[in-house]
């Protein structure tokens, strides 16, 4: 778990220079320049692409994963496994190229009345969803390589600063609406050489195929795992963006653009499990492959705990500091009805990054083809549900959409995993962590209504003391919840670390 917990915070780290850049565009930039119907035009643009990507990749990502550890062979060049890692998903780009173009008709219909823009500009997707598709691939081989840093940073960094300068070439006027589709095709062209460049300079890999190494039987299991993740990709991929979809149809893309500001904020949440489930997937598969599920289940419960604990105390920060947010966000009072669509995204975040360990090992195992049947009564749940509670409760039942169809999605997949394979993502030491949460609520509910009346009494204005007393009741509260987690040993690495950081401290002159 050292080199787990190592990579991962390196990562970690990464991440959240790419989250405050992510939060510099978002807050000063898009919400301050770009209408709400313009963000949500580039949100669905995005989204359509990241789908294309998705399914285009007939399921590489996880293949690479799984079998590369069959491959594996440092004197042979692992026997031409990266060859397949390009040949594949160029295969799915030009079949599914297909499919959308066939799509584009129907989808039209269905947008026309609310989300015209979006489909002046349907082509774009095309080009933007290769080199998303190529991105994703050599970021994953990177991955498999145990090399998570370099591709990390040019997702979360490289391409969100690239973004942020296209966003201000059109919020000043440099470029049209033209140039704005352009730039985003671009920005992930950039990443996606970015990521090419970095896989070739390891000199340890070759795009040769051994043809000789595919045994009948690897090919067959291979094949078999590819038409499942097939089928599966075409839930799965298209689930996330089921409420995009049904947002820009039945409201438009205002409220699209209402809804990304919305998902922007509750992303912070699962920015840690990027970084822990990148590094964590390889060492479950080879794990599995061993048949050692003893060691897949301490991995699954170790990062399962770890998200669990960071995903709740950044949901309680952006939380008890929601109303502050949206008065500091330009036009914040546009974008403050999606005051609970935050909320229940958060939480929607926060089980889909604690418990998607397991879905991890469960398409890592022999008994990988049960998800397939999971992922399609998730998607069609969330069908169900957004078309059910969109017209009812607008964007906030959206959100409450994806949280009923995910907890739905998990509780039955997780069943299943223990039963097949007896690991399972929880712990005790998740209860600990619900406890100190729920104290941290109570010490914040007690600030608010006895120490906060006293600091917007200080002779500032009542933002700048509303600023204030959010920056000591959340840095006071968090520490209080950090000696707490570290007392009641909720975890032996954030313990260590927690010690480092002293040692470090009180070291320094």
């Amino acid at each position: 778990m050292g080199q787990v917990v190592k990579q991962s915070i390196k990562g970690t780290v990464v991440t959240y220079i790419g989250a405050a850049i992510g939060f510099i565009t978002t807050f000063f930039v898009l919400t301050n320049f770009l209408t709400a119907e313009e963000i949500g035009f580039t949100r669905v643009l995005v989204d359509a692409a990241i789908l294309f990507a998705g399914l285009a990749q007939i399921g590489t990502s996880a293949s690479i994963i799984r079998f590369y550890p069959y491959f594996k062979n440092k004197e042979e060049k692992d026997n031409g496994f990266f060859f397949w890692t390009l040949v594949v998903p160029f295969v799915g780009f030009l079949i599914f190229s297909i499919v959308f173009l066939v799509l584009k008709n129907p989808i039209s219909s269905y947008l026309l009345e609310n989300s015209s823009l979006f489909i002046d500009y349907y082509y774009f997707i095309f080009p933007m969803a290769f080199f998303l598709l190529y991105m994703a691939v050599f970021e994953t081989s990177s991955n498999v390589l145990m090399r998570i840093v370099v591709p990390k940073f040019v997702r979360e960094v490289l391409v969100r600063l690239l973004t942020l300068v296209v966003y201000l070439l059109y919020s000043f006027k440099v470029v049209g609406l033209n140039g704005l589709a352009i730039g985003l095709c671009s920005v992930y062209a950039v990443a996606s050489i970015v990521n090419i460049i970095y896989v070739i300079s390891f000199g340890k890999i070759s795009f040769k195929p051994d043809f000789k190494y595919i045994t009948k039987k690897l090919r067959k299991d291979y094949t078999n795992y590819t038409i499942f993740l097939v089928a599966a990709a075409l839930g799965g991929a298209i689930t996330p963006f089921i409420n995009t979809f049904f947002i820009s149809g039945e409201l438009g893309l205002t409220y699209t653009g209402i809804f990304a500001i919305a998902i922007n904020i509750a992303a912070i949440i699962e920015i840690p499990y990027r970084s822990l489930g990148a590094i964590s997937q390889p060492h479950i598969s080879h794990a599995i492959k061993e048949n050692n599920f003893i060691e897949a289940n301490t991995l699954s419960k170790k990062v399962s705990l770890h998200q669990f604990v960071v995903g709740l105390f950044l949901l309680f920060i952006i939380w008890i500091n929601i109303d502050l947010i949206f008065t500091l966000l330009p036009q914040g009072e546009i974008y403050s009805v999606a005051k609970y669509v935050v909320l229940i995204l958060c939480l929607t975040r926060l089980l889909n990054s604690t418990l998607s360990i397991g879905v991890t090992i469960l398409n890592f195992s022999k008994h990988y083809y049960y998800s397939l049947i999971f992922t399609f009564i998730l998607t069609v749940a969330a069908i169900i549900l957004n078309n059910y509670l969109i017209p009812i409760w607008g964007i906030n039942g959206a959100a409450l959409a994806s949280l009923m169809s995910y907890i739905l999605y998990f509780a039955l997949l997780l069943s299943v995993v223990y039963f097949k394979t007896k690991t399972s993502p929880f712990s005790l030491n998740q209860l600990k962590v619900l406890g100190i949460i729920i104290f941290m609520f109570v010490l914040n509910f007690i600030w608010t209504k006895t120490l906060s009346p006293l600091v917007l009494i200080l002779n500032f204005s009542e933002l700048i003391c509303e600023i204030i007393d959010g920056i000591l009741r959340t840095g006071i509260i968090c520490l209080v919840g950090l000696f707490l987690t570290y007392k009641w040993n909720v975890s032996e690495e954030i313990n260590k670390l927690i010690l480092r950081i002293n040692n470090l401290w009180t070291k320094s002159p």
